[in-house]
């Protein structure tokens, strides 16, 4: 068993504090990793609160982990020991289903879903696995991803959970020059997004509720910046997006935004997974507009955003700060204050007494087969257009 060192919380005791546990020996097709950096996402923030009443307890979260190759096993042939790596939001899936085999392990089709970094299998089980808020990682040689040349390792964290979830379904809606896009809601999340779909060569309008983030969004390439709660700048863009990808991390109104689609638009919901307030169907079906969602990303496309933004130079703005910092900086994600990714330098844990610490138990990294779960089946039963959707967007000729 290898002993670790993390911040995590209990059922009870809701505030992170240092423990101890034991993550399992790396098998022959497996990486250990001693962790250099892990972002802080606001979905960490939810975890910990149990917002989405989901949590598996104890929980250590973090899955934006970047850290180096210590060990690796006989069957590794993609990593090194002393290669930097990372590891994302997915850590293992059945690898089988139709879903898997395309590149979309966030879908895994198992009962339990994928094994999630931290918080066990997307669909309860009684499995948990522990995250990046600690100083040792072991992970499958295939969900751990190599740094590519040019990215600063302080600041990919985040790019393996705001940047994919922002840059697939930027991806899949087919942004593209032109395009008009608006981004709902400024954090973590939306200003990657911003940075995103600008390199895209899209005309990025920003919806926000803070008035000071303005001048940020400009910097980050926004032609235009609404307030949310200012009805004249809101009635100004109405039907005027072609896409709206919608970060915000709360329950709110969804129907003002929709009403800034144009026909034909869509707005993707990548930031909230509470239940939202009703909304009025006609905003919809009136204008043939779509509310749809999306899941971060697969492995090779969480590979592909880490490039994309090497070549365009794209990287998150961060804060540093101390493993016994993080209580405070999740009152300041909570409040808005983050500007805009917090980052875990791992390397001040460790100066804990470990005779001190509660020991949290042992921790797999390998997606345990539910005894109730099916064989995910091989193929889907009609290999339909989803595939092969290209958008068609009703004012590319109106506004070039």
């Amino acid at each position: 068993m290898i002993k670790t060192i993390g911040f995590g919380a209990t059922k009870f005791h809701k505030t992170l504090q240092p423990k101890i546990f034991q993550r399992q020996e790396p098998g022959n097709s497996d990486v250990e990793m001693e962790l250099l950096y892990c972002g802080v996402c606001h979905s960490d923030v939810h975890q910990v609160n149990d917002d989405w009443k989901n949590t598996v307890w104890p929980c250590v979260p973090g899955h934006e982990i970047v850290g180096k190759v210590s060990r690796i096993g006989q069957n590794v042939t993609t990593f090194k020991v002393g290669d930097l790596a990372a590891v994302g939001c997915i850590t293992d899936s059945c690898g089988t289903c139709y879903s898997c085999r395309h590149g979309d392990e966030q879908f895994c089709e198992a009962e339990s879903g994928m094994l999630g970094t931290y918080n066990g299998p997307l669909i309860a089980t009684g499995q948990n696995t522990y995250g990046g808020y600690s100083n040792h990682f072991v992970i499958k040689e295939n969900y751990l991803i190599a740094l590519p040349e040019g990215m600063p390792p302080e600041v990919a964290g985040p790019i393996l959970c705001a940047g994919v979830t922002t840059y697939s379904p930027l991806k899949h809606w087919g942004v593209k020059p032109g395009m008009r896009v608006g981004i709902v809601g400024m954090g973590g999340l939306g200003h990657m997004a911003v940075k995103i779909a600008k390199a895209m060569g899209a005309d990025v309008t920003v919806i926000t509720t803070s008035s000071d983030k303005k001048e940020d969004a400009m910097k980050f390439g926004a032609s235009k910046v609404v307030l949310s709660t200012s009805k004249k700048e809101m009635a100004e863009v109405e039907k005027s997006l072609d896409l709206i990808l919608n970060t915000i991390p709360e329950r709110h109104e969804i129907e003002p935004y929709l009403n800034l689609l144009h026909h034909d638009g869509a707005m993707v919901i990548v930031g909230v997974l509470m239940t939202q307030p009703e909304w009025n169907p006609q905003q919809i079906i009136m204008y043939r507009r779509t509310l749809a969602g999306s899941l971060i990303g697969g492995i090779a496309e969480t590979k592909e955003v880490l490039d994309f933004c090497v070549q365009h130079q794209i990287f998150p703005e961060i804060e540093m700060i101390e493993a016994h910092e993080i209580n405070d900086a999740f009152k300041n994600i909570e409040s808005k204050k983050a500007r805009y990714r917090y980052v875990i330098d791992l390397s001040t844990l460790g100066k804990e007494d470990v005779s001190k610490l509660e020991d949290i138990g042992v921790v797999g990294h390998i997606l345990l087969k539910d005894k109730k779960a099916k064989t995910p089946q091989p193929e889907v039963q009609a290999e339909d257009n989803r595939l092969n959707f290209e958008p068609s967007w009703s004012q590319e000729s109106e506004h070039q």
